[in-house]
């Protein structure tokens, strides 16, 4: 049985499986997108196919498992590391905004997202620091990315282009939903 068919038969009770545990959506298919890579890279190691069931239900308890683990050992960003390295400034501006959306990301976006973009530290080397898989690190990046953007957009009522771009006018401070 190729990963495909796997996927179309099992995804479901599996995504429940994990939501039942994990009780977060986007937990819950970070959890179940590891839990196929391994099936992708693993299936061969499966000799028993009648035991594919159990098989899968054991791959997704220790991801639920590491995922615990994981988040016990993530600590929290401290204010400073958030905050803006503007000085001395009174003005308003998107690094504000940033801030502001930053702050309101969940824990699991903000710190990979911190060490990679402020940082500048490499995937594989903030997988191996929060004791995550380095698909995860990667899809906890690409998916703060996007709230990023969408947090841009319910702060300032920015859009996007046809290009996918941001684009608007800058509010002022008072009028800013994160900033104020």
């Amino acid at each position: 049985m190729d990963t495909k068919n796997i996927w179309t038969e099992y995804h479901t009770n599996l995504e429940r499986f994990i939501a039942s545990k994990v009780k977060d959506e986007q937990v819950t298919k970070d959890i179940l997108q590891e839990v196929f890579i391994k099936v992708h890279t693993k299936i061969e190691q499966l000799t028993d196919s009648t035991k594919l069931k159990s098989w899968l239900f054991s791959i997704a308890r220790n991801a639920v498992m590491d995922y615990f683990k994981s988040i016990s050992n993530t600590q929290e960003l401290t204010h400073e590391e958030l905050a803006p390295e503007v000085e001395g400034s009174n003005s308003h501006s998107e690094q504000d905004c940033l801030s502001g959306i930053i702050n309101h990301l969940p824990n699991k976006y903000k710190r990979p997202l911190y060490l990679a973009n402020i940082k500048g530290v490499k995937q594989s080397d903030i997988a191996q620091k929060l004791n995550l898989p380095l698909p995860t690190v990667k899809s906890q990046i690409q998916r703060g990315r996007k709230l990023i953007l969408e947090g841009y957009m319910d702060c300032c009522d920015y859009k996007l282009d046809s290009k996918g771009k941001l684009v608007g006018e800058h509010k002022e401070k008072a009028e800013c939903k994160m900033c104020d």
